[in-house]
């Protein structure tokens, strides 16, 4: 069923496109902590451990908002990992178990994910979607939040 909210069929396209791909990105760096959470090793495993639960559980959450919005807007929120590998804006990295690589990999990519965004948000802005650019407001300052405290980790 069409979602008759105000949107043109053009701007809701627009707005889907980029929140799939903000999917996409959110899915890479949701993956990516979590496999640093099973897989860190060091000194302070248990502070480490906990801090990436605690922000790939933030992650999920974001997840689901981000593809419910897109169902919100009247299309659909991509779900296939080969389909985030396409859309995707962040990289793979080797694995390492070693901390400041972690944590350089992990402070990168959420600053990659709110730079992208704020361009975006720039065309969004012409789309008169409100929704869409509050909760990437909303999603900017996780992001810069979960980028801060792994900042602190850094040399």
């Amino acid at each position: 069923m069409k979602a008759e909210i105000g949107l043109t069929e053009k701007n809701s396209g627009l707005v889907a496109k980029v929140l799939n791909t903000l999917l996409a990105d959110e899915h890479v760096i949701y993956t990516k902590t979590r496999n640093y959470h099973w897989n860190y090793e060091g000194d302070n495993f248990m502070e480490m451990h906990k801090l990436y639960e605690s922000q790939y559980e933030e992650l999920a959450e974001i997840i689901d908002e981000v593809a419910e919005r897109i169902r919100m807007v009247g299309h659909h929120a991509e779900g296939r990992l080969k389909d985030f590998l396409k859309l995707t804006n962040l990289e793979e990295e080797e694995y390492t178990t070693v901390q400041n690589e972690q944590v350089r990999n992990l402070t990168d990519d959420h600053q990659t994910i709110v730079r992208v965004i704020r361009k975006d948000m720039d065309t969004l802005e012409k789309s008169k979607d409100t929704g869409s650019i509050d909760l990437l407001t909303r999603v900017i300052q996780q992001h810069e939040k979960m980028a801060w405290m792994l900042r602190s980790y850094l040399p």
